[in-house]
C-alpha cells in the first residue's frame, strides 16, 4: 500500500470504536484483563491508529493528533482516577477548542473554511478560482466563504456540546473501576451514531451548500468544480 492510498472506513472504525468498546465493557473484570489492563488495550488501538496514520501521510494530521491527544486524556483521567465530570470536560474542550479556532479564523486573512472544506484534496481550487475571477464574483464568494465559516463553527460546537451531555449522561462511575471502563465503553460505542455520523451529516450539507453557491458563481457543474479520482 502506498502513503497515498487511503484506508477501508469500516476498518477504522473497528479499530477506533468497536475494539476498544468490546475491550472495556467485555474484559475489565478481575477475572479478565482488570481495570488497568483493559483501559490500556482499549486506548492503545486508537492511539496506535492515529500515529500511524501520520506517519502514513507522511505529513502532519492535525485531526489525527488531536485523537492521539484526546486517548492519552482518557487515559490520564483513567489512571490518575479522576471524576467522571472531567471525562465530560474533555470530551467537550476538543471539538470546543477547534469551533472557537474556525471561529476566531474568520477575523482573519485565511479563514479554515478553505482549510477543511473548500480545499485541493475536494474542490479543484484553482478552476474554481479562475471562473470566479472570470464572472467578477471573487469577492461575493469570499463573502459565502465567510458565512460557511460561521456555520462550520457551529458543527464543531454541537459536536462540543452533545460530547459533554452524552458523556455526563453516561459516566458517573469513578475512574479506575470496572463500572467506568464499562460505562467508557458504552460512551465510545455511542459517540459514534450520536455524535460523529450527525456531525458528519452536517459537513456533508456544508459542503454542497458551498459548492451550490459555488455553481451560481461560476457557472460551472459541481462535477466540473469537484477532484475526481
Amino acid at each position: 500500500m502506498t502513503t497515498q492510498s487511503k484506508p477501508n472506513p469500516l476498518l477504522e472504525i473497528g479499530i477506533t470504536v468497536l475494539l476498544p468498546a468490546f475491550i472495556l465493557m467485555k474484559l475489565s473484570s478481575p477475572e479478565r484483563l482488570g481495570t488497568l489492563g483493559a483501559l490500556l488495550l482499549a486506548l492503545a488501538f486508537p492511539l496506535t491508529w492515529g500515529l500511524w496514520d501520520g506517519l502514513r501521510r507522511r505529513k502532519l494530521n492535525w485531526f489525527s493528533v488531536l485523537g492521539v491527544v484526546s486517548t492519552l486524556l482518557t487515559g490520564g483521567i483513567g489512571l490518575l482516577k479522576l471524576d467522571a465530570q472531567w471525562l465530560a470536560v474533555k470530551e467537550a474542550a476538543v471539538p470546543g477548542l477547534i469551533g472557537l479556532a474556525v471561529l476566531g479564523s474568520n477575523f482573519t486573512k485565511s479563514p479554515l473554511i478553505r482549510v477543511l472544506v473548500f480545499n485541493a484534496q475536494l474542490f479543484d481550487v484553482e478552476k474554481v478560482n479562475h471562473a470566479l475571477a472570470a464572472r467578477h464574483n471573487s469577492v461575493p464568494f469570499e463573502l459565502r466563504l465567510r458565512a460557511g465559516t460561521f456555520l462550520l463553527a457551529g458543527t464543531f460546537f454541537f459536536s462540543s456540546a452533545a460530547n459533554y451531555f452524552l458523556a455526563r449522561y453516561l459516566v458517573s462511575a469513578s475512574a479506575g473501576t470496572e463500572a467506568f471502563n464499562e460505562q467508557l465503553g458504552r460512551l465510545t460505542l455511542l459517540s459514534y451514531p450520536v455524535i460523529a455520523i450527525p456531525s458528519m451529516l452536517m459537513m456533508m450539507g456544508l459542503m454542497f451548500w458551498l459548492a451550490r453557491g459555488a455553481k451560481q458563481l461560476t457557472g460551472m457543474d459541481l462535477g466540473d468544480m469537484l477532484r475526481t479520482g
